[in-house]
């Protein structure tokens, strides 16, 4: 066993916010708040059940303080919600969210396309939202996207994803989610971009978000995992994809990590079974095929 692998790996799941946000078709109440309570009985300990966005960019996303109202929630489980400015922390306040997210770039071109303003910008406007959080004793998570290429800019600079990513620590970021939102990360590429970051924020505070577009995700993570990183958020039944990014596919699908995380020897607390199976319900309820290679074959063998 190679000694810098960690013992444990955080996951983060990211399906209820990030992998149905995508979804076209309308997705009932019912739906997801029984896909958020079935990861938590799973193993899951942090869920991304909701984001605080204007319905009009996100309708997918409208009623996730109803989710939050009508989940049962368990103990040991952090309920986390997007939280794009003051007003969505303040609504994500007011439903009882665990912990708070927030997201900035680091390709200047895909800031102007996503949100309308420059990097600089967009992480100006997060300083009364980590403000408020702090106020509220709430931890904040950063996400950085693009760090692995972009689709308007092409290849991304390491450097400018290390400068993005410390920037937001600085500010106040316990957690810094590093994100190939197109899902063209290569290995050799995972890991030039992950020593720069290395170099400027603890290994302790950094995450990895693969999209798994060029069935690259976990050869990827791989190379996460060499380095000592022991968060890597994915969605269950590789849900999600990404509106502003032409072509990108769902995330990396948990139960594949998890089949992967059991095989290394690395612990993540997680019931595989148990997870297939809220993963075989959701995609029953939106009548989709999961993008899972395990749940693929466990649904033959279980």
């Amino acid at each position: 066993m190679n000694s810098s692998l960690p013992s444990h790996v955080k996951i983060v799941e990211v399906g209820p916010r990030d992998g149905l946000q995508n979804e076209k078709q309308s997705i009932d109440l019912a739906t997801k708040v029984c896909l958020v309570e079935e990861l938590a009985q799973a193993g899951l300990t942090v869920i991304e059940t909701g984001s605080f966005v204007s319905p009009k960019w996100v309708p997918q996303m409208a009623d996730s303080a109803q989710v939050f109202a009508a989940i049962k929630r368990k103990a040991g489980v952090s309920y986390s919600a997007l939280t794009p400015n003051i007003k969505g922390f303040e609504a994500a306040m007011l439903a009882s969210a665990d912990e708070v997210a927030i997201f900035g770039s680091a390709s200047e071109a895909f800031s102007q396309k996503n949100i309308n303003c420059s990097i600089t910008e967009s992480l100006a406007r997060f300083e009364p939202v980590i403000a408020a959080a702090k106020a509220h004793d709430i931890k904040v998570r950063g996400y950085v996207s693009c760090v692995l290429g972009c689709p308007y800019e092409g290849d991304v600079d390491p450097q400018n994803v290390a400068r993005v990513a410390k920037t937001l620590f600085d500010m106040g970021c316990y957690e810094i989610s590093l994100g190939d939102t197109i899902g063209v990360g290569t290995p050799i590429a995972t890991q030039t971009m992950l020593q720069a970051v290395l170099a400027v924020v603890p290994k302790s505070a950094v995450a990895v978000h693969f999209h798994d577009t060029y069935g690259q995700a976990l050869a990827n993570i791989l190379v996460a995992l060499q380095h000592g990183i022991g968060i890597v958020d994915s969605a269950v039944a590789g849900l999600g994809g990404c509106p502003y990014a032409k072509g990108a596919s769902g995330n990396v699908a948990t139960e594949d990590v998890v089949y992967m995380l059991n095989g290394m020897g690395i612990a993540s607390g997680v019931d595989l079974t148990l997870l297939a199976r809220a993963g075989r319900h959701v995609c029953e309820k939106l009548g989709i095929t999961s993008a899972s290679k395990v749940a693929g074959v466990l649904a033959k063998i279980l």
